[in-house]
């Protein structure tokens, strides 16, 4: 074969990562494995590699999805990983980039854990205010395993720095099923004491199993209701914990928790000795400055000649004077002119002069109604007269006697001859009455017929 028809390295390694890049199969594959050959590189790319019984693949997070992690990697822990599946041209050989990674089968403690970490913080529970620490405390309670490192660890911290601090140890079960309610039975039973400064809790570190009791929301809420600031230090400094959220103050260890509640004895002396010295300094400097400005004082032309220290008020006192005669002139003058108009106001509003305008408005009215009542009078009387002449008029009386008469037979008017009959008749005049024989009826149409 030529020599052209051979490859050179280079060409196969970059056909081989295509392969790998263009494998829909190993665009994203999801592996389970233990970790070996890790070594924590902080703030950086980590390289380790993944194995189980018969084989092992070399694996790389970049350091942007290394920081994403809630927890820190070890040698021999079993993790569920996510990523893809390429060749790393310079050795040739090929590895994992790791996008996801989760401890295999606590999957989902995580997930409760972030649960309930989304739930108190909606509720606020992050978010209230932290209380402060005292600065000298007499009396700390401690909340953790009678027999850790934790305990040890504060109790020598505490003795090196503030010796005249007294540390109480309130047993409690820090791990498993028990751990949470003997938890909150103990920070309740610190705050019910009411002699205490502050309160400690913590526990060594592990896997997120054994810190799980200080993950649970009965631990959270107690801490949230006690009375005395909490400093919590639970697991490494990696490890973060509900209860560290919910605390006033975070230690990374127990021996930080001790340092951040007492502070160091001689170096509190060592500070009053030195404001002591400050205070005395001060002070003497403060002494000589009023010394000298009592020197100077003494000097000053006031007591050598006091007359000159009240002649500029004795003539401001002459203008005050001055000014407040003018102005009580002024005053007087002005509260003259109102009251002069005041009385004249008065004056016309006086009852006699309204009880004088309303009699002649009275005695005005009597005559229009005086006038009115008479010309009302007169008119009805002139009216009256107008009907009487009306009726008289009228009067059947006044008719008779202008030669008229009526005929009456039986007590009943004769209006017509058919209202006769031949029988004696009364005829009425104006003057009196005259009896009648009807001797013969004649109706109008037998006289015209005639």
């Amino acid at each position: 074969m030529a020599t052209n028809d051979y490859l050179t390295v280079t060409a196969l390694t970059q056909y081989l990562k295509r392969k790998f890049d263009v494998d829909p199969y190993l665009g994203k594959v999801y592996l389970t494995g233990e970790i070996s050959n890790f070594r924590l590189r902080p703030h950086a790319h980590q390289y380790f590699s993944l194995k189980d019984d018969h084989a092992k693949i070399s694996a790389i997070m970049f350091k942007s999805a290394f920081e994403k992690l809630k927890f820190t990697p070890e040698v021999g822990m079993k993790v569920l990983v996510t990523g893809r599946i390429s060749l790393y041209e310079p050795s040739g050989s090929y590895q994992i980039y790791v996008e996801r990674m989760e401890p295999d089968g606590i999957g989902q403690l995580y997930q409760a854990y972030e649960q309930l970490k989304k739930k108190l913080a909606a509720e606020g529970l992050f978010d209230a205010p932290k209380r402060l620490l005292p600065r000298f405390p007499k009396r700390i309670a401690v909340v953790t395993s009678p027999s850790g490192a934790v305990i040890r660890d504060i109790i020598t911290t505490a003795r090196r720095r503030y010796p005249i601090a007294q540390i109480v140890l309130y047993p409690a079960v820090v791990q498993g099923d028990a751990a949470a309610p003997d938890i909150v039975r103990q920070i309740q039973r610190a705050n019910a004491a009411g002699n205490f400064d502050t309160l400690i809790i913590g526990r060594g570190g592990g896997s997120i199993e054994d810190l799980w009791p200080f993950n649970e929301e009965s631990v959270a809420r107690a801490i949230a209701a006690s009375e005395l600031p909490v400093i919590s230090s639970v697991g490494h400094e990696t490890d973060t914990t509900i209860a560290d959220l919910v605390a006033d103050v975070r230690a990374a260890t127990p021996t930080a928790a001790a340092e951040l509640a007492v502070p160091v004895l001689n170096d509190e002396l060592l500070k009053l000795q030195q404001e002591r010295t400050r205070l005395y300094n001060a002070m003497s400097n403060r002494l000589n400055f009023q010394r000298e400005r009592l020197k100077k004082l003494m000097t000053a032309y006031v007591f050598r000649q006091p007359q000159r220290l009240y002649e500029t008020y004795l003539q401001r006192l002459d203008r005050a004077q001055q000014g407040l005669t003018r102005n009580l002139q002024t005053t007087l003058r002005q509260r003259n002119q109102r009251f002069q108009l005041a009385k004249q106001g008065l004056v016309s509003q006086s009852p006699l002069e309204r009880v004088h305008r309303d009699q002649l408005t009275v005695s005005q009215i009597s005559a229009r109604l005086n006038t009115e009542a008479k010309r009302y009078l007169t008119t009805k009387q002139e009216h009256v007269a107008q009907l009487i002449n009306g009726l008289d008029y009228l009067s059947p009386l006044k008719i008779m006697g202008r030669g008229y008469s009526y005929v009456t037979q039986d007590d009943h008017v004769v209006r017509q001859v058919s209202d006769l009959k031949p029988a004696k008749a009364t005829i009425h005049l104006s003057d009196g009455t005259a009896e009648a024989n009807i001797t013969a009826i004649k109706p109008a149409s037998e006289d015209t017929h005639e």
